[in-house]
Order: structure tokens, then sequence, then C-alpha cells
């Protein structure tokens, strides 16, 4: 074959698996990115009552959201058996897992409700002001109430996506959304007979939101043709633990990974919070772009999962590789793109959430910090959702565990908040800590997603 027709039989392929790999990937960004807005609603509402109500929503946030990331993890172990079984068209199968899933799920926010419920030990001991403990803790029992319906969803979610069917889980999102601003409203302002609650209605309106999703999602797998041939809802089955086990032992490093990422992110701020009100309005804004940038390559990562996990139960090896391998160069050209912007536009966004000119200032100088990592962070997150496609999750736990705890936060705060290695370089020191533990956890994952794909192909051989 001439050399011609091998390279434009090459650029089609990836072209194709680049396709493939966004029409899964794009409902999941708009999904993520309609989820993250859910909280600027809540905090840009609460806001408007008083401070105090804002600061309650803000410290809800810190205490639930890791308990949701943790539960959204174990399940996420859902896509890839979804998606092998798929790809093997064991259809059947498909349904067995599901069903296990969503007594995981329900038992998951079940645990988690109740440790909302009774979070008070813990706002004690984050010392908490004594008058924002009552309502932040209202706003955590309210959320609580809406935690098993957000399991439910969320297993639900991964048997949608895991069939490659990712665009239900984006209209639902944004559904979501649309649906939480008027709630918003009337929980916080007392509306339709009921009390004003001020920011503890957001809890409420949250609440309202998970349990319709669910049933939404409920409905939606129920009768829509695609999901019929898994038979999902044409029996019943208990909860067993030979159908609970697969699930718990892929899942929970993925859980443990996922909760030890985004608890860094809160240890440091709780570090820079003793450096002044500048630096720590400097770092929430650097954070918080970063983290909005963040949800592509996390989404390309997800469907990174279903392409892997498809070709695998289809008995293909090769593709599976080379599926991740697309996914991780896709990413790195977003990285490029995002790391050029931040860079280039700074100081125009940083000027987008203040007017303090010294805040401006150091934001635009820990974005220089936040683009230098989305080489290492877009590499991280999509190889992280390839090796759970291969089931391979334990190691790469404890790959995140040493990479963000063992490197990161120790060398961050070396640089950062002591005279160990020089001059304290304040939170710029911190964020090359984060810059370091990312780099260090993309090198791992990518060669450890290098030897598991090998490891297949030798297998089928």
């Amino acid at each position: 074959m001439p050399a011609q027709t091998l390279t434009v039989s090459r650029s089609a392929r990836i072209l194709k698996e680049v396709r493939e790999l966004l029409i899964l990937a794009l409902p999941i960004m708009v999904a993520q990115l309609a989820y993250t807005a859910m909280g600027f609603v809540d905090a840009v509402m609460a806001g408007r009552v008083s401070a105090a109500d804002l600061a309650a929503v803000a410290l809800g946030n810190s205490v639930w959201v890791p308990v949701y990331l943790f539960i959204s993890g174990v399940l996420l172990a859902t896509t890839s058996a979804v998606a092998r079984h798929f790809g093997a068209g064991q259809h059947r199968a498909i349904g067995e897992v599901v069903r296990q899933a969503l007594w995981l799920g329900l038992g998951l926010g079940l645990l988690g409700g109740t440790l909302l419920f009774n979070a008070r030990p813990v706002l004690l001991l984050m010392q908490v002001d004594a008058e924002l403990i009552e309502p932040t803790l209202g706003y955590l029992q309210a959320i609580a109430v809406g935690l098993p319906a957000l399991g439910i969803s969320l297993a639900l979610r991964c048997f949608s996506d895991g069939l490659g069917h990712t665009r239900p889980s984006m209209v639902f999102a944004v559904l979501g959304l649309l649906l939480n601003i008027p709630a918003n409203y009337v929980f916080i302002y007392g509306k339709l007979g009921l009390p004003a609650m001020g920011g503890v209605g957001c809890g409420w309106a949250t609440a309202l939101v998970m349990w319709l999703t669910a049933l939404c999602f409920i409905a939606w797998t129920y009768w829509a043709p695609a999901y019929q041939a898994s038979e999902t809802y044409q029996r019943f089955s208990p909860p067993r633990w030979q159908g609970l086990k697969p699930l718990l032992t892929v899942g929970t490093p993925i859980g443990v990974a996922i909760f030890a990422e985004a608890s860094i992110f809160s240890v440091i701020a709780l570090l820079i919070g003793s450096l002044g009100a500048v630096v720590v309005a400097g770092h929430q804004i650097a954070l918080n772009v970063s983290s909005m940038i963040f949800m592509i390559p996390f989404s390309l990562g997800m469907a990174s999962t279903v392409r892997v996990g498809q070709a695998l139960g289809r008995g293909n090896p090769l593709q599976a590789r080379f599926a991740a391998w697309i996914s991780l160069a896709t990413a790195l050209t977003y990285a490029c793109i995002s790391a050029s912007l931040i860079m280039w536009l700074r100081d125009s966004v940083a000027s987008i959430y203040t007017t303090d000119s010294a805040v401006i200032t150091l934001a635009a100088s820990l974005l220089v910090f936040a683009g230098l990592f989305q080489f290492s962070d877009a590499v991280q997150v999509t190889a992280a959702g390839a090796l759970r496609g291969y089931h391979d999750t334990r190691v790469t736990m404890l790959i995140t565990l040493f990479a963000y705890w063992g490197i990161g936060l120790p060398l961050g705060s070396a640089l950062g908040l002591t005279d160990l290695l020089g001059t304290a370089r304040g939170p710029a020191g911190l964020w090359m800590g984060l810059v370091a533990g990312l780099s260090m956890a993309a090198v791992l994952l990518a060669f450890r997603l290098n030897k598991i794909a090998g490891r297949e192909i030798r297998r089928a051989s």
C-alpha cells in the first residue's frame, strides 16, 4: 500500500476517534459546567440576603461537596462496567450491574445524608463562628434530604454514559440549573406560603433538584428504547455482595483519589487563610478560574473511560490503547490552548472578579502557575479516566495520594510558609507545590497507562 494511502488511513482513523470522543465528552462538559453554575447561583442569591447567609452556604459546600465527590467517584465504576458489557454485547449483564449500582448509590446517599445531618461536630472541629453553626447545619441537613436521590441519579447517569449516551446527563443538568433559580427564590425569600429561610433555602432548593433529577433519569432509562435491551427494570434484584463487590473494588479507589485531589485544594485554602484577605481573595480567583477550565479535561477523561471500556468489551485491546492515547493527545491540545489564553488574558480575567488592584496583581501572578499546570492536569485526569476503563484504579489511587499528599502539599508548604528552602514565597510557593504534585501524577499515571495497555495487548495475543 502506498505511503500516502497509509497516511490518509491513519489520519482518518485519528479523526474518527477524536470525533467519537468529543461526541461523548461535549455533553459531559455542559453538564459539569451546569453543576458548577448551580453553586455560583446559590452563592449569588444567598449573598443578596446577607453576608452570614453567603458564609453559611460556602461553609456548607466545603463539607458536603467532598462527600458528593466521594460518592460520585465510587459510582464511576458503573460506567466502566457497563461500557465493557456493552462492548461485549452482554446486555442483560448490564441490567444486573445497574440494579446493584442503584442499591449502592442509595446506600451511599443514605450514609452521606446521615453524616451531613449530624455534622455539628465537624463544624465545631472547623472552628466555625458560633453564629454561623446553626444556619450552616440547617443548610447541610436540607442537602442531606436530597443525597439518596443524588446517589440514584449518579448510578443512572453512569449507566447512560457507559452505553455512550451522555446527552441525557447534559439535558437534566441544564434543567436542574434552570429549576434551581426559581426554587432558590421560593425557599430563600419565603414565597408560595413558605417561610423565608435565607441561605438554608439554597439547601432545600438543591435537594428538590436532586430528587427531580433522579425521577427524570428513572423515567428516561425506563422508557427510552436505547435502554430496553438491558431489562434493568424488568427484574428485581436485592443487594448482593457478589454484585456490589466488583463495583466497590473498582470504585472505592476512584472515590478516594477524587477526594484526595479535591481536599488538597481545601487544605491549601486553609493554609492561605492566615496570610491575609488580599492573599485569600487572589488565591480564590485563581482557583475558581482553574476549576472551571479543569472541567474540559475532566470530561475528556470520563469519555475516555467509555471508549476504552467498550473497546475492551469487544475484545480489542489495540483499539483501547489507541482510544486512550487519542484522549491524552486531545487533552494536551486543549491544554496548549487554555494555557496560552490564561497567560495572555490573566490580568483581564482577574479584573472580572474585583477592582482591587492588589488582588488583581496577586491573582494574575497565581494564574501563571495555573497556566503551567494545564499540561500536567490534562494528562493526569485523562490518564486516570482511561485507567478506569481498564478497571485499574487501586494503583491510580496510590499514585494520586503520593503525588498530592507526599509531594505537592509538603513541597508547597515548605516553599510557601517556611524559610526551610529560603525566603517563604507565600501563595506562590503553595502553587509551586501544586504544579510539582500534578506533574508527578501526570508522569506516573501516563507510565501506568502505557504499562496496563501493553499488558492487555500481550494477553490477547
